[in-house]
């Protein structure tokens, strides 16, 4: 059977994306779902010469036929794990209307409970009213999961900012933008938000292949009449960085490639130097060199008082370009902005948690005690922009002119990330369970929660401010600016250029973790092994 709807758990992908086969496995499939639905469903298949490989029909409701077109009905959905034991099966393709797509997720965990490779396919009355499949599919401000699109600054209980438009389009229409790490989750929403501004040109600089691709291929379609350039690139390569900066000449560069992802930069934390500070002082660097007219950093919540190598290396690259906003005669203005953990970016909680419920495993949270701040990738990158366009125009006690301001976006009320879980499931339509593992005595139409416990480098909390009394008011009701520059002398950042440069070359993480520690005193009380090279 060739047919392959979306790629399944196991499944891989050839060179040019399609799906592939498990090898060296007969296929034996199944449908699984309603009558109407797997009738209709098999007469397609017919047609196109498709099921060969079908050996069985088992239906979700109760039935006396013996067969639906020609194929035999193997029984009812309860009976699922004997009878892909039974009949050697190695695939299902499952087809429900959208009325009984409650009872996709007992399928599911019948189906990852025997091994089998699942399919969903949207019958007719779904496609026809535009329903979404089952499945885990992130857009922005909402995701789809077996369900109509959950908006998720409703599920967080957060009213989006307005932006100043006027504001933003002085700084950004008929100008060349570059965005780095253009093809990740802020990137390539900062590219569609900038476009719409109308700018000359925008230069995508991405070192990930794929990335660099689908942002490109997207602002092609939706902005055809702006010129684009498509910019295979490592920030990180400073050389080069000044080069193509110099062929490019942007006017406005937003930074937003860095490793963000807080346990794997606890293992790898010459990587995070390498890219969080170096990167940053590579583009920031070239960015001052051609004169252009604004930098933006986007750094994270976890900078302040960090206790991870993540959050540590977007300090260390925040205090290099607050020295770098200083030195006599720049006139690029560089500014930062913090916000903290974004629904819906790459490799977040919430895709994980419905990747999680989609394939019929249960929801992990890390610790019921820890607490975040959310928005939605719309509304982060909209404030990105906003602040950028602030930086210099004066506010409280910040003089017009000024540069190298920490812009503070309003994240609201810390959110509990266990109060998240249990709304984000019943969002999907199920109900949570505490604490009951998965197996046979499931309840239908429930989602256990699972304490994983917290990973290296966590904090139960995150802050946005050193000092939430030094917040200052801009203009802007969403963003509050802070000056943090006193303390980041020439020494102190010739200092830590050279010391970090020289561990992250070492590739020894105790060494590099020491030296972090020595320009970021909390990271010094930070528990974690360092014994290994």
């Amino acid at each position: 059977m060739r047919v392959k709807i979306g790629v399944a758990w196991g499944e891989s992908t050839d060179e040019r994306g399609m799906s592939t086969p498990p090898t060296n496995r007969e296929d034996r499939s199944l449908i699984v779902g309603s009558a109407p639905a797997c009738t209709l469903l098999l007469k397609q298949l017919t047609s196109i010469g498709e099921a060969d490989a079908v050996v069985g029909v088992v239906l979700c409701e109760k039935s006396q036929q013996p067969n639906i077109e020609s194929v035999p009905v193997l029984g009812h959905s309860d009976e699922l794990v004997g009878i892909c034991a039974a009949h050697g099966v190695t695939s299902a393709i499952v087809t429900l209307p959208a009325a009984d797509r409650a009872l996709w997720r007992p399928i599911s965990v019948s189906l990852h409970r025997a091994g089998v490779i699942e399919r969903f396919v949207p019958p007719i009355d779904e496609l026809l009213h535009c329903a979404p499949s089952v499945g885990a599919s992130v857009q922005g401000s909402s995701v789809t999961i077996g369900a109509p699109k959950i908006d998720l600054a409703k599920l967080v209980g957060r009213q989006a900012h307005e932006i100043d438009r006027q504001l933003v389009a002085q700084t950004l229409n008929r100008k060349t933008v570059l965005v780095t790490g253009a093809g990740g989750s802020i990137g390539s929403e900062l590219v569609r938000q900038v476009a719409s501004y109308q700018p000359s040109r925008i230069v995508l600089m991405e070192r990930a292949e794929n990335a660099l691709f689908e942002v490109d291929r997207s602002l092609r379609e939706l902005y055809p009449e702006i010129e684009r350039v498509a910019v295979l690139h490592d920030v990180v390569d400073a050389s080069r960085t000044l080069t193509l900066l110099q062929r490019y000449k942007p006017d406005v560069v937003f930074h937003a490639a860095a490793h963000k992802h807080v346990p794997l930069m606890e293992d790898h934390p010459s990587h995070a130097v390498t890219n969080n500070l170096f990167g940053t002082k590579a583009i920031a660097d070239a960015a001052v060199a051609v004169g252009a007219e604004r930098f933006v950093l986007i750094s994270s919540d976890k900078a302040v008082n960090p206790v991870n190598v993540m959050g540590a290396t977007k300090r260390l690259a925040e205090m290099y370009v607050q020295s770098l906003a200083h030195t006599p005669g720049i006139q690029t203005r560089l500014s930062m902005v913090r916000f903290g953990n974004v629904l819906g970016s790459a490799c977040s909680v919430l895709p994980i948690w419905a990747d999680q419920i989609a394939s019929g495993r249960p929801v992990t949270v890390t610790d019921e005690r820890m607490t975040r701040y959310f928005m939605t990738i719309p509304e982060a990158a909209t404030l990105v922009m906003q602040a950028g366009a602030m930086s210099g125009h004066g506010f409280g006690g910040i003089e017009p002119d000024h540069s190298g301001e920490v812009f503070v976006l309003d994240m609201g009320e810390p959110i509990e990330i266990f109060q998240l879980a249990k709304r984000f499931i019943r969002a999907c339509g199920y109900e949570p369970t505490i604490g009951q593992p998965m197996g046979s005595q499931v309840a239908p139409n429930t989602v256990p929660i699972i304490l994983s416990g917290a990973r290296p480098g966590e904090k139960l909390y995150e802050e946005l401010s050193y000092d939430a009394q030094g917040l200052m008011h801009t203009s802007h009701p969403g963003i509050y600016a802070l000056d943090e520059t006193t303390d980041v002398s020439p020494a102190t950042i010739d200092d830590l250029v050279s010391s970090m440069d020289a561990v992250r070359r070492s590739q020894s993480r105790k060494a590099v973790l020491e030296q972090i520690a020595r320009f970021i005193p909390t990271m010094g009380s930070a528990t974690r092994p360092v014994s290994a090279a």
